[in-house]
């Protein structure tokens, strides 16, 4: 590496602060500047004062904690990268923090120089892409979005990168149910609707790191990256919840329902991911087709009448 590499230090803490400058010295490849601020005010000012190529945030501050170290940094400079480097051993704090801008989530005591520079530059180039998405024409209009083009674009980029690294990842194909019925009995207007809240249910479910896309028409596709803590089962889990309380809301004309399959890659094996996506659409064709029959036999029982005696 040539150019310098401005990184934005949030850290209260004198010792790691200096346990990182050491750390980073150690890579011969990189030349750094480190702009350490011990506060989040003082971080405000300066990423106000210069542009930042990456940012390291610890989220134990005097002036802010958790949450709100990643929200108020990603929305002071959304073009910058965000790594948490934090003693927090909390994975749903973890995911929270990627929802809210972080490209990644490490812990103190598990990342050595080596590590911390890999994860400093795997952030950026996933920023870079994300960034190179809003430019081109890869952005599904309707719902905001990774178009098929974008997902494929994306998607195979995580895939190649999780081989190398030897980690797995899933991939899913998930439906949109009874899109016809929502466009027949109330209008293609409040299909576009139905699609733009399955979309929002999906990346609310998601990590900010994960790859999500319409891959067209009523259908989405998703990367869930470095999934070797993740399961299939609890991704379906977790977006099941969130269409249940979408549903849950009292001014619904009709119930939101996705139909979900999804695959696990193997690390072993050089990525196919057509062979993939292909795999999670009929795991996904499987899942719906239990869910008609379901709601058949519960459209039956509830027809029956009590038999005359």
């Amino acid at each position: 590496m040539t150019s310098q590499l401005d990184i934005l230090l949030l850290e209260d803490n004198p010792g790691d602060a200096r346990l990182v400058r050491e750390g980073l010295q150690e890579v011969e490849a990189l030349r750094f500047e480190l702009i350490h601020a011990e506060t989040l005010a003082q971080a405000l000012v300066r990423l106000g004062e210069r542009r930042c190529d990456v940012g390291l945030l610890d989220l134990g501050l005097a002036d802010a904690r958790g949450l709100e170290v990643v929200r108020r940094v990603h929305q002071a400079a959304p073009d910058m990268p965000l790594l948490v480097l934090t003693g927090i051993d909390d994975e749903s704090l973890a995911i929270q923090a990627l929802h809210e801008g972080a490209q990644d989530y490490l812990l103190k005591a598990e990342v050595d120089s080596a590590a911390l520079w890999r994860a400093l530059r795997y952030a950026m180039e996933r920023h870079r892409l994300q960034v190179g998405l809003r430019t081109l024409s890869l952005v599904d209009d309707l719902t905001g979005l990774s178009n098929l083009k974008g997902f494929l674009r994306l998607a195979d980029h995580h895939a190649q990168l999780a081989y190398r690294l030897g980690k797995v990842f899933l991939v899913g194909f998930i439906d949109l149910d009874g899109m016809k019925r929502i466009n027949d009995t109330f209008g293609h207007q409040e299909g576009n609707h139905a699609l733009v809240e399955a979309a929002n249910v999906l990346r609310d479910s998601l990590r900010q790191c994960d790859i999500l896309a319409r891959y067209g028409g009523d259908e989405f596709a998703v990367l869930i990256s470095d999934a070797d803590d993740v399961s299939a089962l609890t991704v379906v889990e977790r977006i099941h919840a969130k269409v249940r309380a979408c549903n849950a809301q009292s001014d619904r004309r009709y119930e939101l329902s996705l139909s979900i399959g999804i695959t696990a890659s193997d690390p072993a094996q050089p990525p196919d991911l057509q062979l993939l996506l292909d795999r999670a659409d009929a795991l996904m064709y499987q899942d719906k087709q239990k869910r008609r029959l379901a709601r058949g036999l519960e459209s039956a029982v509830a027809g029956e009448q009590p038999r005359a005696q």
